[in-house]
């Protein structure tokens, strides 16, 4: 497989320099690069990797840099480095620290929490974890990183270029993508481009990147001559605990007078190899790899006097080496007087290393992390806004603002701690597995105690106290920036009940017999929101039917209709009777043949929907297996069912289809449901045009695979689109392979996943990351669970075999439409899935509200205490307390250019105006993506009226500090 370039030429510098000497009149200048690849997660905990190695590289590292001026070392995982600098680090190893990175000697790349996922992160969470990052960097050392180091994400994302330049990167470096489309680049020396990343930024954010050769980011292992692990003379970690004497297995033989020749010949001649396959005479050298450094000082006093040879010998090697950063490479590139190719909005999803390895699985593996992480993140976001509002409303009210930033920074580290790419990839060990979502749902549970905290406070709010077992009261928020109104639904004890909102009036509500026990019942509310707008409920329950007395107001009880249970091997003829479930957007047509979907209208669109299942080969003496990395089917999918029943739940506020699924003609118990929920429209005002369905899987059979397969009659031509981390829709064309064709069709979907054809529109939105192809013309399936397990030695000695037995309830909502219709859907209606309405008690504030093409990305105080202005920040001592008073806000543009006629225009709106709701405006600077850089100031190498009004272009994303005036009451 060989991906096209656009043939069009881009200058990667803006001031390129002229070098009268030719490349090859020059020996090779190779740049070595010091760095230990360390994961934040995967095989062990943090905990453990902080006792076994993690602090041992930071400790060695420094003291060995101070050794020597010539030396270097890039820090990549922050994560590891911040728990070293405030757990560990000794004032003087602080004081070095300080020092090496003033020099440039010791340089941050990335500067993120963790070196994120590409495939299965979302927009929201990348910002965040490189914002904390960037935070801690800046107040601590005054420096702002540069460039990237993205050599271990399971393929590349299109989003990350783009977000990368807005946060002020000149240069950006990835490793993994296709093994044979790596191979051609190689070839034809197109390892370095200029990546363009979005369609309708274009040059504005576009990045010059850098790609890996095949030897990746790990310095080659073998040396002819010895049977240890190469250019790492420290060996290999070794858990539970380090080596008191310091000798560790594996280790390199010594550079000595008899050994330096033949290290540096292996050395020169993999320096050649690589040089080749790139356009300039400089070579990036990564010496590194996994859990390497932790023994500094074994690791320079071998590679010292080998580099020293080497350059001694020079003219006869034509190589010479130096120790250097990252930056120091890319400087290197950026002053050759060259013109490097575009590459235009195209990403590198799929991943495969072989013919029958597609990284394709992990899109599925551990749905239940893959949820929580994007509860979590949804719960943080709620958060710093009402807190956010809270201060500006009430700087001196009663909840201790410290105890309040420790809890959002608390869930702030748990979110970016789990983007690591073995982290929400589901490819991490179980215990590590374990390991983020205790983190995650400790970190929720403090976030909650500080929204009850809120809900308490003596707001002059009469917010009535419950002390009846019989009546609820609750405050529903809404945090986005658009006025809403939708239906929330709680699990209640009691078969009656009647809503009133807070002046009295009864509110439209619904009451039935849950789904998921026989003993508590699903109460659906129509509420009706501004944007960042909360309002108060109350609920009186009654164990009686409404009748006399007793005053239900608008609630409807809703009784179920079953329908006989169906076999699979008894439908000889389908589609002869068909159930309607109407509402004023969809007709539904259920087939009591079979108990599935049999239609749609919108043109009459045919479509079934149920599940199907690959079986996966555990022995590799058999084949190709799949694991928590790599989907490979072992044929075709087949029907993972043998009988259907289904429940009609008709209602005023929202009609309800239980379907469920049984494995086997005589279980009891069923394997696999699907719940959709058709709500009703009043008037104008609840959004008909989408179906709502959850799902529960599991537990799944041991080494299957389970796909919702939704079939329809579009004409699709096996082509769909998905998401790239929620920010941008990316084409997919069905491509056949000689091997591993099912999954390598096989991609991410973040948020989004459709298909369409010249009338119609099929889309799916998700509360969690999923794969998702079309493997047939018509067809969209989204697999939603995974359980392996195999003998490949490497999976059984890490645990790595995902043999995961939870149950799993994801949820998708489905539209149906012309292109046109669906254009203007299905971004907010992703982003509405993902920030639904939180049920909790707060102020009564008025209501803020953007444009329906604008989306509130954050409102929130980060409490990083740096001046805005770089000079005087360097001047001043840093890490000083937490500032309560700036605002962070980020706003961004949802829409491609073109791709609505309205909706895709740009929006200039009054920044004071519309902040009016939350307080009056006094300050407003714009910043980079990550808030460490004044945007007027920002000057990349690849740079392509009203101080509060501003214009926001298509898929634009505007960063802002703001400062309120203080209010006194």
């Amino acid at each position: 497989m060989c991906m096209s370039f656009l043939v069009v030429s881009v200058v990667f510098i803006c001031c390129c320099r002229s070098h009268g000497v030719t490349a090859a009149n020059k020996p090779i200048q190779t740049f070595v690069i010091p760095h230990s690849h360390m994961d934040v997660g995967w095989v062990y905990t943090i905990q453990e990797s902080m006792h076994a190695y993690a602090a041992n590289v930071y400790t060695s590292v420094t003291e060995e840099l101070s050794k020597a001026e010539d030396r270097r070392f890039i820090a990549v995982e922050q994560e590891f480095f911040r728990l070293w600098w405030d757990t560990a680090a000794t004032d003087s190893h602080k004081r070095k620290v300080r020092q090496l990175v003033k020099e440039g000697r010791l340089e941050f790349i990335i500067g993120g929490q963790v070196m994120h996922d590409e495939a299965v992160t979302d927009l929201d969470d990348e910002i965040l974890q490189m914002t904390e990052g960037h935070g801690f960097l800046y107040e601590t050392f005054g420096v702002r990183p540069q460039f990237s180091w993205h050599v271990d994400p399971f393929g590349a994302s299109a989003t990350t270029p783009v977000l990368f330049a807005l946060a002020g990167f000149d240069a950006h470096l990835i490793s993994r993508i296709d093994y044979d489309l790596k191979d051609t680049m190689q070839k034809n020396k197109k390892l370095q481009f200029v990546w363009r990343g979005s369609p309708s930024l274009k040059e504005k954010q576009q990045i010059f990147t850098h790609v890996m050769d095949q030897f990746s980011y790990c310095t080659p292992s073998y040396v002819p001559f010895s049977n240890s692990s190469g250019f790492y003379w420290n060996g290999v970690a070794l858990f539970p605990d380090p080596p008191k004497d310091g000798v560790y297995p594996n280790m390199s033989v010594p550079v000595t007078k008899e050994t330096v020749h033949a290290y540096a010949k292996t050395m020169v001649e993999n320096i050649k190899q690589r040089a080749a396959w790139f356009r300039t005479n400089h070579v990036l050298w990564p010496w590194g790899c996994d859990k390497q450094f932790y023994n500094s000082s074994v690791q320079f006093n071998n590679m010292d006097p080998l580099m020293k040879y080497i350059n001694q010998n020079s003219k006869d090697f034509g190589v010479t080496v130096q120790y250097a950063t990252l930056g120091e490479y890319f400087q290197a590139i950026h002053q050759s007087d060259l013109v490097w190719e575009l590459r235009g909005s195209e990403d590198f999803l799929p991943y495969s290393t072989e013919p029958h390895q597609a990284w394709t699985g992990f899109y599925a593996s551990r749905n239940v992390l893959k949820g929580v992480a994007r509860r979590a993140s949804a719960q943080l976001h709620a958060a710093e806004t009402l807190f956010t509002r809270y201060r500006i409303s009430f700087p001196d009210g009663p909840v201790a603002k410290d105890w309040a930033l420790d809890k959002l920074r608390a869930l702030r580290w748990a979110v970016s701690e789990v983007q690591h790419h073995d982290g929400i990839t589901g490819t991490e060990s179980p215990k590590v597995a374990d390991m983020y979502l205790q983190h995650l749902l400790q970190a929720m549970m403090g976030v909650e105690e500080l929204l009850a905290a809120l809900f308490l406070l003596p707001h002059n709010l009469d917010v009535p106290s419950v002390h009846q077992a019989l009546e609820q009261h609750v405050i529903v928020y809404n945090p986005l920036a658009w006025n809403t109104t939708t239906i929330i639904n709680f699990t209640v004890t009691f078969p009656t009940a009647a809503v009133f909102d807070d002046d009295g009036q009864p509110v439209p509500a619904q009451i039935q017999r849950s789904a998921q026990s026989n003993a508590t019942y699903d109460l659906f509310i129509v509420v009706e929101l501004g944007g960042l707008q909360q309002r108060k409920y109350l609920i009186k329950f009654s164990e009686k039917e409404c009748s006399g007395t007793l005053k239900c107001g608008w609630t409807y009880e809703a009784k179920g209709v079953l329908f006989e249970r169906l076999n699979v091997r008894d439908w000889l003829k389908t589609g002869r009777r068909l159930l309607p479930v109407l509402n004023q957007c969809y007709k539904l047509m259920f087939d009591q043949d079979t108990n599935l979907l049999h239609s749609i209208t919108y043109l009459r669109v045919r479509m079934t929907q149920d599940f199907w299942e690959y079986h996966a080969n555990g022995d590799v003496k058999a084949g190709p297996i799949s694991d928590n990395y790599i989907f490979s089917a072992n044929g075709s999918a087949v029907r993972a069912y043998e009988a259907v029943a289904m429940e009609i739940i008709p209602g005023k506020i929202v009609t309800e289809i239980r379907q469920l699924f049984f494995r086997e003609e005589g279980d009891q118990d069923y394997a696999f449901s699907i719940t959709t929920r058709v709500p009703e429209c009043f008037g104008s005002r609840l959004p008909c045009h989408r179906l709502e369905q959850t799902y529960s899987l599991g537990p799944l059979r041991l080494n299957t695979e389970v796909v919702l397969r939704t079939s329809s009659s579009l004409e699709n031509n096996k082509t769909l689109y998905t998401d790239d981390n929620g920010y941008q829709m990316m084409k997919r064309t069905h491509r056949k392979f000689a091997n591993n064709t099912v999954a390598r069709n096989y991609f991410p979907m973040v948020r989004t996943a459709y298909i369409e054809d010249e009338l119609s529109r099929l889309v799916l939105v998700s509360d969690r990351a999923h794969g998702v192809s079309s493997q047939a013309d018509g067809q969209l399936e989204v697999m939603l669970h995974r359980r392996l397990w195999n003998n490949l030695a490497w999976n059984l000695g890490y645990n790595l075999t995902l043999n995961d037995s939870s149950v799993v309830r994801p949820t998708l909502w489905m539209m149906l439409g012309s292109v046109s219709a669906t254009a203007g859907l299905y971004q907010r209606e992703a982003i509405e899935l993902q920030h639904r309405p939180v049920v909790m008690p707060i102020d009564q504030p008025r209501e803020f509200v953007l444009p329906p093409n604008l989306h509130l990305l954050s409102l929130s105080i980060p409490g990083w205490n740096y001046s805005s202005n770089h000079s005087v920040h360097l001047s001043n001592d840093m890490r000083s307390e937490p500032d309560y008073d700036r605002v962070l806000l980020r706003i961004m543009h949802l829409f491609e250019e073109g791709e609505d006629p309205e909706l895709s225009k740009p929006v200039t709106i009054n920044l004071k105006d519309v902040l009016r709701g939350i307080g009056e405006v006094k300050v407003l600077e714009e910043r980079s993506l990550t808030g460490t850089r004044d945007i007027t100031s920002l000057q990349r190498w690849n740079c392509g009226g009203d101080a509060f009004t501003v214009t926001i272009s298509p898929k634009e994303i505007r960063t802002f500090f703001v400062h309120f005036a203080s209010r006194n009451f």
